[in-house]
């Protein structure tokens, strides 16, 4: 690369100079340039004053940059960029839409840089290397404010979908567990329709991540699950800690899910994020049962290794309701299977040997024939289901 001009950092400073004199319309007219690239940012009073605060605040901060030749390592977020994220993030718009109304107040700002080191007139050389310098600066300085916005986005998302679901939840646990339960009460309280089809979800993370963005990231893989499903409402969405969500997904008056959908969002979402569902249900005792099914499937999707990304109750009902005290579980397996129950190779022939010999009825013949064996070789075997039951009580067909 060629060494930079030495008036570059000059000629820079002095446009900073100019643009900066023009503060003000440079501001509203970042602000009326944002606003009708993404209209869902319009807002009330308070809000549109705070995102006006956070273009002067950016537009000065870099024109300093610019005018005094500034380390960008000295450089933090604007406090009012900070606040705007906040906000954004108690509002549920969508962290994509705050890295793009950074992108396009960036470019901008640019324009206004760049019109003012033309109406300079600087020559080629000079003028090339101002851009440069200039387009260097102002994307480090962009790229470093965008990642301080970002960390505290998904902070807040965090810290508000706890605090406003806490209400929330305590009603979510009185309908699941009470008998009688009004209606015409619950939805409002809610804020979600029980008379419709619901779908339980269960989403976690296996660990807690670092910035604090993980329920931030289960809300927004419950909404992407939603609006590929054409859900016609928001998702209930209830946080249990920091890592784990219950949510329910409102359907209508449709009742069939398309299991590889979800799985397929599920996948391209978000790969760190493991989510079970229960099956469809209707009405508040649907509600109650697609949730226990959820829970159930992630019970025993979390005890598998490795554990699975997506799991439908549909697809391990029976297995899920057996295991839903995975311990008191593996205790029976054992007592029942003893060294059978190992998982390996001459485990697995012995399980199927054993199957076979109950599927024929306890007969060493029909087993010996279907394994192409001696009769001798199969009563050989010591198994689990002769244990109390002597060779001559078997049915020897």
């Amino acid at each position: 690369m060629a060494a930079e001009h030495p008036e570059a950092a000059k000629q820079l400073s002095v446009v900073a100079e100019n643009v900066g004199s023009h503060l003000p319309e440079l501001s509203r007219d970042t602000e009326e340039y944002v606003l009708a690239e993404i209209p869902e940012l319009r807002g009330d009073a308070t809000f549109i004053k705070i995102m006006q605060a956070t273009i002067a605040e950016n537009s000065a901060t870099l024109l300093h940059v610019f005018e005094n030749d500034i380390p960008l390592d000295k450089i933090e977020g604007p406090a009012a960029a900070l606040e705007y994220a906040r906000r954004l993030a108690q509002r549920e718009i969508p962290i994509s839409t705050l890295i793009r109304a950074h992108r396009l107040g960036h470019w901008r700002f640019l324009q206004w840089c760049l019109d003012e080191l033309n109406r300079q007139g600087a020559d080629v050389d000079l003028a090339t290397a101002t851009t440069r310098r200039m387009l260097q600066v102002a994307f480090c300085f962009n790229d470093r404010v965008t990642e301080h916005v970002i960390a505290v986005y998904q902070q807040e998302r965090d810290h508000w979908l706890l605090s406003q679901t806490a209400a929330r939840a305590a009603r979510v646990r009185d309908i699941l567990t009470e008998k009688d339960v009004d209606l015409n009460w619950a939805e409002p309280a809610l804020g979600y329709r029980l008379r419709q089809h619901h779908l339980g979800l269960v989403a976690w993370l296996p660990t807690l991540t670092g910035g604090g963005e993980g329920l931030a990231r289960l809300h927004r893989i419950t909404n992407e699950v939603a609006q590929k499903l054409d859900c016609p409402a928001r998702p209930l969405f209830v946080p249990r800690d920091a890592v784990v969500s219950w949510a329910w997904l409102p359907l209508g008056s449709h009742g069939d899910v398309s299991w590889q959908q979800v799985s397929d969002v599920v996948e391209r979402c978000d790969p760190s994020v493991h989510v079970c569902a229960g099956r469809v249900g209707y009405g508040i005792e649907g509600f109650r049962s697609t949730h226990r099914q959820a829970v159930r499937t992630q019970e025993l999707a979390a005890a598998a290794s490795p554990v699975p990304q997506f799991t439908n109750f549909s697809h391990v009902g029976p297995i899920a309701l057996m295991a839903t005290n995975i311990d008191d579980m593996r205790s029976w397996v054992w007592g029942i299977l003893g060294p059978l129950a190992v998982d390996d190779e001459s485990g697995a022939r012995l399980r199927e040997t054993v199957q076979l010999f109950l599927g024929t009825g306890c007969s060493y013949t029909a087993t010996a024939s279907a394994q192409i064996l001696h009769k001798n070789t199969v009563q050989s075997l010591d198994t689990p289901s002769s244990k109390g039951a002597s060779p001559s009580s078997m049915v020897d067909a």
